[in-house]
């Protein structure tokens, strides 16, 4: 077969796979984020040890245990979910909602790159500022409160998760929206309350019935509870149930940011 039929058949120079382009991509995501540290770094270990500090003073060594351990360990997993799925979200909003409005989204589009790589790329920023930040948390709670981890490979496969599904709907969001106005009303009114009440700072076997079933159909309740699950060893509901409602909310969202890359829904003018 000639290259000229190769070529007709849609198959690229430098092969199945953009490696160059994929690794650039990632790249910039990842520099992006480290380039202001003390804003996607640091920020949120602080932002983690206030809500800690708050809760520990105000409930102080009165609050029974939860779920067999102190309140604060119970408290510390759902903590840092919260701070890793709102960083997760931050950095691929932000990455593509400030090159929309900016005009050089066209910088991202123009390069050789499939959908699949868009989204692989962008991830590729959203997973590694998720464990960043993980990883400094969870030593930091270590270190002050004896946080451990019961199970480290659940606790892993959570955190990627929890960023690859909300990291994706950041791509969706930013995507979707023709304003900042717009982003923040996403962030504020759907990506906030779905991390807040998804058992963040309770266990949902003291709420009634129907609260508890609203919560249960919360994927974000299952990432929270699988990284408790992770780190103290018990959970609200079953880990294993919780990793397939994740993984399967996860490739729609990912299906749908690749869907959307692909027809150039509301990128292409």
């Amino acid at each position: 077969m000639g290259m000229t039929d190769r070529t007709a058949m849609g198959l690229r120079r430098f092969g199945r796979v953009n490696w160059l382009g994929l690794y650039t991509l990632a790249e910039r995501e990842t520099k992006r984020f480290l380039a202001v540290w003390t804003q996607t770094l640091l920020a949120p270990l602080v932002t983690a040890g206030l809500f800690l500090s708050i809760f520990t003073l105000a409930i102080g060594p009165a609050r029974a245990e939860v779920m067999g351990v102190p309140f604060v360990q119970f408290l510390a997993p759902g903590i840092l979910m919260m701070t890793v799925i709102q960083n997760a979200f931050a950095n691929t909003s932000s990455s593509i909602m400030i090159s929309k409005m900016q005009g050089n989204i066209v910088d991202t589009l123009m390069p050789p790159l499939s959908p699949l790589e868009l989204v692989i790329g962008y991830m590729a920023g959203a997973v590694g500022r998720s464990l960043f930040v993980a990883c400094g948390i969870w030593l930091a709670m270590a270190l002050f409160i004896g946080a451990g981890l019961a199970h480290p490979l659940w606790a892993l496969i959570f955190v990627i998760l929890g960023a690859l599904m909300v990291g994706g709907l950041g791509v969706v969001a930013a995507i979707y929206a023709s304003k900042h106005d717009q982003m923040a009303a996403i962030t504020n009114f759907i990506i906030t309350p779905l991390s807040f009440l998804s058992g963040t700072f309770y266990s949902t076997a003291g709420l009634p019935p129907l609260v508890r079933t609203l919560t249960h159909w919360n994927p974000v309740f299952y990432l929270i509870d699988g990284l408790r699950f992770g780190m103290i060893g018990t959970s609200d509901s079953n880990p294993w149930r919780g990793l397939a409602v994740v993984s399967v909310t996860t490739l729609a969202v990912l299906w749908l940011c690749w869907f959307w890359f692909k027809r150039g829904y509301r990128l292409k003018p």
